[in-house]
C-alpha cells in the first residue's frame, strides 16, 4: 500500500493544480470583462454629461464603484486560487475546499482595506466627466500635482521591459510571470531563461525566480495594457492644453 500511496497523492496534487490555473485563468477573464465594461461605462457618461443629464452620470459612477468593488472580490478569489494550486497538499482526511476558499478570502479581505474608491479607473471616471466642462481645471479637492501623480498610475508593477528596454505598451508579445507580476517580451524573457540555469526575475532588487511555465499573457495584461496606453494619451492631451493655456495668458499679458 505504501508504495502506492505517493504517485496517488501526487496525481491529487497534480490535479488540484490544473484545476487551480483553469479556474486562475477564467476568474482573470471575468477580471478583464469587468475593466472593459467600465471603459464602456465611462465613455457613456461622458457623452450624458455633454447633454447636461447629470443623474444618469450619477448613477453610472454608483454602478463602476459596484463593478470596482466586484473586481476586487474577483482579485482576492484570484489570489486564494493560485495559492492553494501551488501550495495545496492532500491530508488524511477529506479537504472542504468551499472552507478553505472562504476562510482564506476572509483573512485575505481582513489584511487589505478596500480600494475601490483609490482605483486609478475611477478616478479616470470621475476626471473624464470632469473635463467636459472643466478641462485642464483641477477637480474639487485636487491640486495640479494631484492631477499629474493619479492621472498617470495603473495597475502594471513595471511600465518598462527590463530585458529590451521598450515600454510595456509597445511589446509585441508581452507576458506576466504569476510570481511576481512583472512584464516582459516573451522572446526575450524565453532566451533569457535558456542561458541561466536559475534564471532570477531581470527586475532590479526582484527576488523571485523566473521559469517557462510560470509566465503568461493572461486576459486582464492585455486590458491593463489598453488602460496604460489611454492613460498616456490623455497625460499628452492635458500637456497641450496647460501649453495652450500658458501661451494664451502670456499674449494676453502683452
Amino acid at each position: 500500500m505504501a508504495s502506492t500511496s505517493a504517485p496517488s497523492v501526487t496525481g491529487a496534487t497534480g490535479r488540484i493544480k490544473t484545476a487551480a490555473a483553469t479556474l486562475y485563468s477564467e476568474n482573470q477573464s471575468l477580471i478583464a470583462e469587468i475593466r472593459k465594461a467600465l471603459i464602456v461605462m465611462r465613455e457613456i457618461a461622458v457623452d450624458l454629461e455633454k447633454d447636461n443629464k447629470s443623474q444618469m452620470v450619477r448613477d453610472l459612477e454608483d454602478a463602476a464603484v459596484e463593478l470596482l468593488e466586484a473586481s476586487e472580490d474577483c482579485t482576492h478569489l484570484s489570489s486564494v486560487i493560485q495559492s492553494l494550486g501551488n501550495e495545496y497538499q492532500p491530508g488524511p482526511e477529506p479537504t472542504n475546499f468551499k472552507r478553505l476558499f472562504k476562510d482564506n478570502i476572509s483573512k485575505l479581505k481582513s489584511s487589505s482595506s478596500s480600494v475601490a474608491q483609490s482605483d486609478p479607473l475611477l478616478r479616470q471616471f470621475r476626471a473624464a466627466i470632469w473635463n467636459v466642462h472643466h478641462a485642464g481645471q483641477p477637480m474639487p479637492g485636487e491640486e495640479q500635482e494631484d492631477i499629474i501623480m493619479t492621472s498617470t498610475q495603473s495597475n502594471l508593477l513595471n511600465n518598462i521591459c527590463p530585458l529590451t528596454g521598450k515600454p510595456v505598451t509597445e511589446l509585441e508579445n508581452p507576458v506576466r510571470s504569476l510570481d511576481c507580476k512583472h512584464i516582459y517580451e516573451k522572446k526575450g524573457l524565453m532566451h533569457y531563461i535558456g542561458s541561466n540555469a536559475r534564471a532570477q526575475c531581470p527586475v532590479a532588487g526582484c527576488p523571485k525566480m523566473v521559469e517557462k511555465d510560470r509566465v503568461t499573457c493572461d486576459p486582464l495584461l492585455s486590458v491593463e495594457i489598453e488602460e496604460m496606453r489611454a492613460l498616456s494619451k490623455q497625460t499628452v492631451g492635458r500637456a497641450v492644453i496647460e501649453d495652450f493655456t500658458e501661451v494664451y495668458e502670456e499674449t494676453e499679458e502683452s
